[in-house]
Protein backbone atom coordinates (compact mmCIF):
# COMPACT_ATOMS: atom_id res chain seq x y z
CA UNK A 1 0.00 0.00 0.00
CA UNK A 2 1.31 3.46 -0.91
CA UNK A 3 2.39 5.85 1.78
CA UNK A 4 -0.23 8.68 1.80
CA UNK A 5 2.31 11.30 2.91
CA UNK A 6 4.68 10.31 0.10
CA UNK A 7 1.84 10.32 -2.43
CA UNK A 8 0.77 13.78 -1.26
CA UNK A 9 4.39 14.98 -1.56
CA UNK A 10 4.71 13.65 -5.11
CA UNK A 11 1.36 15.13 -6.20
CA UNK A 12 2.15 18.54 -4.71
CA UNK A 13 5.60 18.38 -6.30
CA UNK A 14 3.99 17.57 -9.64
CA UNK A 15 1.65 20.54 -9.33
CA UNK A 16 4.56 22.86 -8.45
CA UNK A 17 6.63 21.50 -11.33
CA UNK A 18 3.73 21.94 -13.77
CA UNK A 19 3.16 25.55 -12.71
CA UNK A 20 6.91 26.13 -12.88
CA UNK A 21 7.07 24.66 -16.37
CA UNK A 22 4.17 26.86 -17.47
CA UNK A 23 6.04 29.95 -16.23
CA UNK A 24 9.52 28.91 -17.33
CA UNK A 25 10.86 29.60 -20.82
CA UNK A 26 11.40 25.89 -21.49
CA UNK A 27 8.62 25.51 -24.02
CA UNK A 28 8.22 27.43 -27.26
CA UNK A 29 4.60 28.44 -26.68
CA UNK A 30 4.42 29.49 -23.05
CA UNK A 31 5.93 32.94 -23.56
CA UNK A 32 3.16 33.91 -25.97
CA UNK A 33 0.31 32.46 -23.89
CA UNK A 34 1.50 32.69 -20.27
CA UNK A 35 4.55 34.82 -19.45
CA UNK A 36 4.04 37.69 -21.83
CA UNK A 37 0.34 38.16 -20.99
CA UNK A 38 1.14 38.10 -17.25
CA UNK A 39 4.00 40.56 -17.74
CA UNK A 40 1.81 42.72 -19.97
CA UNK A 41 -0.97 42.91 -17.36
CA UNK A 42 1.63 43.75 -14.73
CA UNK A 43 3.08 46.50 -16.97
CA UNK A 44 -0.36 47.94 -17.75
CA UNK A 45 -1.20 48.16 -14.06
CA UNK A 46 2.11 49.89 -13.36
CA UNK A 47 1.65 52.18 -16.41
CA UNK A 48 -1.74 53.22 -15.09
CA UNK A 49 0.04 54.83 -12.15
CA UNK A 50 3.25 55.77 -13.96
CA UNK A 51 2.88 55.69 -17.78
CA UNK A 52 6.58 56.09 -18.49
CA UNK A 53 7.33 52.91 -16.53
CA UNK A 54 5.56 50.62 -19.01
CA UNK A 55 8.66 49.27 -20.76
CA UNK A 56 10.66 48.74 -17.59
CA UNK A 57 7.76 47.07 -15.79
CA UNK A 58 7.04 44.84 -18.80
CA UNK A 59 10.62 43.62 -18.73
CA UNK A 60 10.55 43.23 -14.94
CA UNK A 61 7.24 41.34 -15.01
CA UNK A 62 8.46 39.02 -17.75
CA UNK A 63 11.72 38.43 -15.94
CA UNK A 64 9.97 37.68 -12.66
CA UNK A 65 7.63 35.14 -14.29
CA UNK A 66 10.62 33.31 -15.79
CA UNK A 67 12.60 33.24 -12.56
CA UNK A 68 9.53 32.15 -10.59
CA UNK A 69 8.97 29.41 -13.18
CA UNK A 70 12.48 28.05 -12.79
CA UNK A 71 12.27 28.18 -8.99
CA UNK A 72 8.92 26.35 -8.92
CA UNK A 73 10.11 23.80 -11.47
CA UNK A 74 13.21 23.12 -9.40
CA UNK A 75 11.28 22.83 -6.12
CA UNK A 76 8.55 20.67 -7.67
CA UNK A 77 11.06 18.35 -9.30
CA UNK A 78 12.93 17.99 -6.01
CA UNK A 79 9.68 17.03 -4.24
CA UNK A 80 8.95 14.39 -6.87
CA UNK A 81 12.44 12.89 -6.97
CA UNK A 82 13.44 13.00 -3.29
CA UNK A 83 11.87 12.19 0.04
CA UNK A 84 13.27 15.23 1.88
CA UNK A 85 13.22 18.94 1.15
CA UNK A 86 16.55 20.39 0.12
CA UNK A 87 17.14 24.14 0.40
CA UNK A 88 17.17 26.11 -2.85
CA UNK A 89 20.83 27.09 -3.29
CA UNK A 90 22.37 30.39 -4.37
CA UNK A 91 23.94 28.51 -7.27
CA UNK A 92 20.52 27.36 -8.47
CA UNK A 93 19.15 30.87 -8.13
CA UNK A 94 22.12 32.32 -10.06
CA UNK A 95 21.54 29.84 -12.89
CA UNK A 96 17.83 30.61 -13.02
CA UNK A 97 18.49 34.36 -13.06
CA UNK A 98 21.10 34.06 -15.85
CA UNK A 99 18.75 32.09 -18.12
CA UNK A 100 15.94 34.56 -17.44
CA UNK A 101 18.18 37.50 -18.29
CA UNK A 102 18.86 36.03 -21.72
CA UNK A 103 15.16 35.81 -22.43
CA UNK A 104 14.73 39.35 -21.15
CA UNK A 105 16.89 40.67 -23.97
CA UNK A 106 14.25 39.47 -26.40
CA UNK A 107 11.49 41.36 -24.56
CA UNK A 108 13.60 44.53 -24.56
CA UNK A 109 13.96 44.12 -28.32
CA UNK A 110 10.15 43.86 -28.73
CA UNK A 111 9.58 47.01 -26.67
CA UNK A 112 12.28 48.98 -28.49
CA UNK A 113 10.76 48.05 -31.85
CA UNK A 114 7.33 49.22 -30.67
CA UNK A 115 5.79 45.76 -30.97
CA UNK A 116 4.78 45.79 -27.28
CA UNK A 117 3.10 48.97 -26.02
CA UNK A 118 0.45 50.02 -23.49
CA UNK A 119 -3.12 49.15 -24.54
CA UNK A 120 -4.11 52.77 -25.04
CA UNK A 121 -1.38 53.15 -27.70
CA UNK A 122 -2.92 50.33 -29.73
CA UNK A 123 -6.42 51.71 -29.36
CA UNK A 124 -5.55 55.31 -30.27
CA UNK A 125 -3.95 54.36 -33.61
CA UNK A 126 -6.20 54.66 -36.63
Amino acid sequence: MANPALTKRKVSGGILAFIGFMLSPLSWWNDAFVNLPLAYVFACVVAWFHPRAFAASLVLGYWLTNVLGFVLLHKGGAKILTDKDKPYSWKSLARDVAVSLLYTLFIVFLVQRGILQPVENYLSKK
